[in-house]
């Protein structure tokens, strides 16, 4: 698809493609002079920024929804379900970070799981607030308590996302 737009002292054209990852978006903005084009700069950065917001918080409207779904799974106890369920939210390399994991893929998080379930028995992680979001990132807090209902800790995840919406990578930030 091409757009092509004449002005007083402009004339661009846009290109859209589609590609495996998505769309790759290209503008051309034709100016008289290097000046003018310099002062151009400014104006492009916050336009594409304003338009990738737009964009991106309509395809990530269920952050919360799906940080939430991420969390419960911290308390399954079934494997294969776990497993399951890490699939739907997460793709399959999906790297986790916090101060006590390293983990690649599914099958890691999974085993790193099923172990904080045995040294922690009980804790229930939930989403606290709202998520906030930008371009495919997410910060969402939250909160650990015990079986009896205390509280054990509290943090924040940054969630990066994957074009298709699932949880890419996630690095916990406790305290």
């Amino acid at each position: 698809t091409v757009f092509e737009a004449i002005g007083a002292y402009r004339a661009g054209t846009i290109t859209l493609e589609d590609v495996a990852r998505g769309t790759v978006v290209r503008l051309r903005h034709e100016l008289p002079t290097a000046q003018v084009r310099d002062e151009q700069v400014q104006g492009w950065r916050y336009q594409l920024a304003v338009l990738a917001n737009v964009v991106a918080k309509e395809a990530h409207a269920g952050i919360g929804l799906l940080a939430d779904r991420f969390f419960a799974i911290w308390g399954e106890a079934d494997a294969v379900k776990r497993k399951a369920d890490l699939e739907a939210v997460a793709v399959d390399t999906l790297a986790f970070r916090d101060p006590y994991s390293c983990t690649d893929g599914l099958d890691d998080l999974n085993a790193h799981i099923a172990a904080s379930q045995r040294f922690m028995p009980g804790v229930v992680l939930a989403r606290e607030g709202e998520a906030r979001h930008c371009q495919g990132v997410a910060i969402v807090d939250w909160n650990v308590k015990g079986p009896d209902g205390n509280a054990r800790g509290k943090g924040s995840n940054v969630f990066e996302l994957a074009p298709d919406g699932r949880i890419a990578r996630v690095t916990g930030i406790w305290g």
